[in-house]
């Protein structure tokens, strides 16, 4: 007996809008896409979404409704040779009045020369391309063909739509196999919230379900027969891509925010995705020193730790301390005052320049130096009552400027309150 080796998923591609599941905001009764394609007229666009959302069934769908020429090739294995040979064609087919629809999956694969060879031939309507891509075309695309493009976004599939597909795949395989096989309604809600929002995912896991239930020649499919190593998934996660960038983001603005909750989630959706530690704990360490600052300057000294004892333990239980120490750094009082004041500081000597240091402030360290003024009338703060006597120590022409103005948070509302009193008549730390 022969067998058929077409995956479910590609047997259940849409033959037409009616057919097509989810994305109602682009394919929709007034979904933009399709009302824009209805008008006959071809575009160059981006669907840019997670897998198995519905890219390339509905670049097909595009191409079927304009019936222009429809190629599609792969971004992996296309090079320029043969953009070249499709693009000779595509002129032949222009002067015919037939357009040419380059269809590009994992657009994001091109290089920069690939990209740019392309453009000339968007410019003059020889071809029109539809990429799709997983990455963010902000990263990934070149800015020239960015802007010779149309960008739309592919949301994730609800589980509900996730279940639609389902009872179509699983009618299709009943219908071609003639098998009286029952699959328990509990099957297909574990399959679909198992599959990540990733219709091609859950498809395949239908499949090999299935496949597996006749293999034990059993005609039910219940919920205790699914295989958690079938199940399994792994979370989606690229180190080099948007989504890396997303959770770092999330994790440092949950410990800003105060939030240790969603500052340890996050820590742990990074850990459990294969995120390199060192760098959590570096971020974390510029957490202590932005955010925390001298509000809790422990929230430093934790931070590093941290980072110190992950290097000394490893894997996993060095994992223990960079948590410790995310939610002890999202727990403190917040202060970006010493971020604030050293970025003050660098603009100012944007502005005045290499201002002379102060004589009074200057080493004698020989004695043709100590004859011109070097350390004159410079006072030694120990010689005086609280370690502190009153002097000017920047330089002259900016001897009024302030830089650091402490919070009123934590550790630091003692640093202002001491250095009122010191600077009083002086310094205003009230802003």
């Amino acid at each position: 007996m022969g067998f058929d080796y077409t995956p479910l998923a590609e047997k259940l591609k849409p033959k037409s809008w009616e057919d097509f599941v989810g994305q109602s905001h682009l394919v929709g009764e007034k979904g933009l896409l399709k009302i824009l394609i209805s008008q006959g007229k071809p575009f160059s666009f981006i669907l840019w979404g997670p897998p198995g959302v519905g890219k390339t069934s509905l670049a097909f769908l595009v191409g079927q409704t304009l019936k222009a020429e429809f190629i599609v090739v792969s971004a992996v294995d296309t090079t320029v040779k043969d953009l070249k040979d499709i693009i000779s064609k595509a002129k032949q087919l222009k002067g015919l009045n037939k357009p040419t629809l380059l269809f590009i999956d994992e657009i994001h694969r091109f290089n920069k020369t690939q990209q740019s060879f392309l453009l000339p031939y968007l410019e003059k309507g020889d071809i029109f391309l539809i990429g799709a891509t997983t990455e963010n075309p902000s990263f990934e695309l070149i800015p020239p063909l960015l802007s010779r493009v149309k960008t739309f976004i592919l949301n994730p599939l609800s589980k509900d739509e996730i279940l639609l597909i389902l009872k179509r795949g699983l009618e299709r395989v009943l219908s071609e196999t003639k098998e009286e096989l029952i699959v328990e309604p509990e099957v297909l809600e574990k399959i679909a919230e198992a599959s990540g929002e990733d219709a091609r995912s859950a498809l395949n896991l239908l499949e090999l379900s299935l496949e597996l239930t006749k293999a034990y020649g059993k005609k039910v499919l219940s919920l205790k027969d699914l295989k958690e190593e079938l199940l399994f998934k792994p979370i989606k996660y690229d180190k080099a891509g948007e989504e890396h960038y997303n959770l770092i983001s999330a994790f440092h603005k949950s410990m800003r925010g105060s939030d240790p909750d969603a500052t340890v989630y996050w820590l742990a959706r990074m850990l459990k995705s294969g995120e390199d530690p060192l760098y959590i704990a570096r971020r974390i360490i510029i957490c202590a020193a932005e955010d925390v600052g001298l509000a809790d300057p422990m929230a430093l000294v934790v931070a590093v730790a941290a980072k110190e004892a992950f290097e000394f333990l490893g894997q996993p239980e060095g994992e223990l301390a960079l948590a410790e120490a995310a939610i002890y750094v999202a727990s403190a009082p917040k202060s970006n005052s010493v971020y604030r004041a050293l970025n003050d500081c660098y603009e100012e000597i944007d502005r005045s320049k290499e201002l002379p240091v102060p004589l009074h402030l200057r080493n004698p360290v020989t004695r043709l130096l100590k004859n011109l003024g070097y350390g004159k009338d410079y006072k030694y703060a120990h010689d005086y009552k609280e370690g502190f006597v009153f002097q000017s120590y920047l330089p002259e022409d900016i001897k009024h400027k302030q830089f650091y103005f402490p919070s009123d948070r934590g550790i630091e509302k003692k640093i202002k309150e001491r250095l009122k009193i010191l600077w009083k008549g002086f310094k205003i730390y009230d802003k």
